[in-house]
């Protein structure tokens, strides 16, 4: 049997070990998922330890940019990403990193909730790795404008110089701009703390605009009420994103796409 695992700290909160048990039993696939957490001085020998034997694994916070330099190739997405969030070990025992957040997240805004990013006016909330890992499918998706704002206003112009070349893509802090735009993506954490980043309520365009949550949790995160009471036509949290990457890991690792609808159905 395969060994693959999930290597995070924290970690016991994981829904990776289910969502790739699900994926397994519908593709009719023999292979153990676990989790794994690493010491946040230790991540390479936690790592190194598992692949030694195992086939794969997922990272996640907060040793995404480690991976990235501790694998010894790279997928275009990764390299872009800065970020690997799937490593699968290659027959010579070399390491492939991969980045599979921004496919996951474009994937769920498209096909699960039907919004095409053609043509629209997207705002990026947030400068971080969480940010840089998913503009590349992003911009690759034709939006009219993506901006990335964030309070320090250098890393998101820092952002939009790496991305440049990629499409439409601009830098803003957030008392800059006041136009409402088509999509808001919150690629901060600050959910996790109920909190919500300072942007104006302009931005949204009651009944029109749309609001995503890179976060997810069992209520209504922060910033989706918030976009809620400002009239947000439609407000999603990340569930559909961590569920259509972890597919986008399987595909990877065993060459086959698991039917995400059912499990998504379940964990909802």
């Amino acid at each position: 049997m395969d060994h693959y695992a999930v290597i995070g700290n924290p970690i016991e909160h994981s829904k990776s070990p289910l969502i790739h048990r699900m994926f397994a039993e519908q593709t009719g696939q023999q292979l153990s998922y676990e989790t794994l957490l690493a010491p946040l001085d230790d991540f390479t020998g936690t790592l190194r330890e598992f692949l030694a034997t195992g086939q794969g694994v997922n990272i996640t916070v907060p040793f995404k940019e480690q991976a990235w330099a501790i694998v010894d190739q790279r997928t275009a997405a990764a390299e872009r990403a800065g970020a690997v969030n799937t490593i699968l070990r290659l027959p010579d025992g070399q390491l492939l990193g991969d980045n599979t957040d921004g496919k996951g997240l474009v994937r769920d805004i498209q096909h699960n909730a039907g919004l095409s990013l053609a043509g629209l006016k997207i705002l990026l909330v947030g400068a971080g790795g969480a940010s840089r890992g998913v503009l590349q499918p992003l911009l690759e998706a034709a939006p009219e404008q993506l901006c990335v704002v964030n309070r320090t206003v250098e890393k998101a112009e820092h952002l939009a110089a790496i991305f440049a070349d990629m499409g439409p893509i601009s830098a803003a802090g957030f008392d800059w701009i006041e136009e409402p735009v088509d999509l808001i993506i919150n690629a901060t954490s600050a959910s996790l703390h109920g909190e919500v980043p300072a942007m104006s309520p302009d931005l949204i365009r009651p009944g029109h605009t749309w609001c995503y949550d890179m976060m997810y949790s069992k209520e209504p995160t922060a910033f989706n009420r918030w976009a809620s009471e400002q009239g947000a036509a439609r407000c999603i949290d990340g569930l559909g994103m961590l569920v259509e990457q972890a597919a986008e890991a399987f595909l990877l690792w065993r060459g086959v796409r698991p039917d995400t609808a059912p499990v998504l159905t379940a964990l909802r």
